[in-house]
């Protein structure tokens, strides 16, 4: 609610418009994580600017979703996930976070594995070795959030936003995307069974589940700490360029990977996987564009996988009520990522599988907070229009649709 006329005026610090950023740049850390590194390489090396389109429309959602879901937290002071446990039983309550749970772990699955890649192609370490770095470093991240609080840790999490930036266009820097193919890759349209696959790798990638769960979470907490110190319409304006500026700094990372790939990597053998990826951009490029874009691995590793852990323990929190520490949940969480990366199996591949499990799970974050935002009951006059609503629809159907098609696919053996 807002503030009453007789309060107190907030200080200048507190009104401040960078001190209401940072929970829109902690959640775009999902958006850029080693799961869009491999998705979008996949689809630029394999397809060229095909599937541009998808990204730049994932992109788009992205902006919407994030916007909606922090305007439910400081609106409502309640989370999506708490909202959704609310209006289910103990046993709709339990399948809910069940398959939240398996999102978050295809999450964390993706972030480990590419942060040990990193660690592979920088240093040369075993991924295995790579993993438990990655776990450990993580672990110290969360340990800071636990010691100083969320701004420290929104400090840190937006620095590494600037290194994952810098590490990803660099590429470009040296060579130029052709304008005329760009112009091209914008032009919605598929070209069989495995752009469809990739097309949901690359929506799973970019509209992440555990990133619309969290996201109402962080914007919640603000709205407590700021102790109705600043007026309800004030923060979800701020809120909003909060939005803007961190999705359009990750979705032009995403829409770079893809082009660098698009313009580096057809036809260079080898290219499936991360590794010869890179090894073939830095022959392209040159060494130091080489060097960077595995440093923006690993930076984007590091900092997605402290994000992701976050995320699920705030998901189980307000489902279920049970609180798990977030160095405690960090450990449990690491021993699949370990598991796969000691198993011998294609990490790349893992990755972009990883992504697809992740757009299966869109639709149950979706559809609740479509539902919820434009609700009057729950949003009073902050409740979407008609337009936010209908684009709001537009979206979730069209990820329902295609997740639906990758499952026909799946079972024809086609995928």
């Amino acid at each position: 609610m807002d503030a009453p006329a007789d309060a107190p005026a907030p200080s200048p610090d507190r009104r401040s418009p960078l001190r209401l950023l940072g929970p829109a740049f902690v959640a775009a850390i999902a958006y850029v994580d080693p799961g869009n590194v491999a998705a979008n390489l996949t689809a630029g090396a394999q397809h060229g600017y095909l599937l541009l389109w998808v990204l730049v429309l994932a992109s788009a959602m992205a902006v919407l979703v994030q916007h909606l879901s922090a305007k439910l937290g400081l609106v409502t002071g309640r989370s999506l996930a708490q909202h959704v446990a609310e209006r289910l039983g103990r046993r709709g309550r339990l399948l809910f976070w069940a398959q939240a749970e398996l999102v978050a772990a295809a999450t964390d699955l993706a972030e480990v594995i590419g942060g040990a890649l990193a660690l592979h192609i920088l240093f040369g370490l075993p991924l295995v070795h790579g993993g438990i770095i990655v776990g450990i470093v993580a672990i110290v991240l969360l340990a800071t959030r636990n010691r100083f609080g969320a701004r420290p840790f929104e400090r840190i999490v937006v620095g590494m936003l600037a290194i994952i930036t810098i590490g990803f266009l660099a590429g470009l820097v040296v060579d130029p995307p052709d304008p005329g193919a760009l112009a091209g890759g914008l032009v919605p349209r598929l070209e069989g069974p495995g752009t469809v696959v990739l097309a949901a790798s690359m929506l799973g990638a970019t509209v992440m589940p555990h990133a619309i769960y969290l996201h109402s979470g962080l914007a919640r907490d603000r709205r407590r700490e700021l102790e109705d110190a600043i007026p309800t319409r004030l923060l979800v304006r701020a809120s909003r360029w909060d939005v803007l500026l961190s999705l359009a700094l990750a979705g032009t990372v995403n829409i770079a990977m893809l082009v660098l790939a698009a313009e580096a990597l057809p036809g260079v053998p080898g290219t499936d996987t991360i590794e010869g990826a890179h090894a073939a951009i830095a022959a392209a490029s040159g060494p130091v564009v080489g060097v960077l874009f595995g440093i923006g691995l690993l930076v984007s590793g590091l900092a997605s996988t402290s994000v992701g852990a976050h995320a699920g323990a705030e998901i189980m929190g307000d489902l279920l009520g049970i609180r798990v520490p977030l160095l405690a949940r960090r450990v449990i969480t690491l021993v699949p990522a370990l598991i796969v990366l000691g198993a011998g199996i294609d990490p790349t591949a893992a990755l972009v599988l990883s992504q697809v499990a992740l757009s299966l799970g869109i639709p149950c974050a979706l559809v609740p907070l479509v539902a919820l935002t434009r609700s009057r009951a729950v949003m009073g006059e902050f409740a979407d229009t008609r337009l936010v609503t209908v684009l709001a629809a537009a979206a979730a159907g069209a990820i329902i649709v295609l997740n639906a098609a990758l499952v026909v696919l799946t079972i024809l053996g086609e995928a």
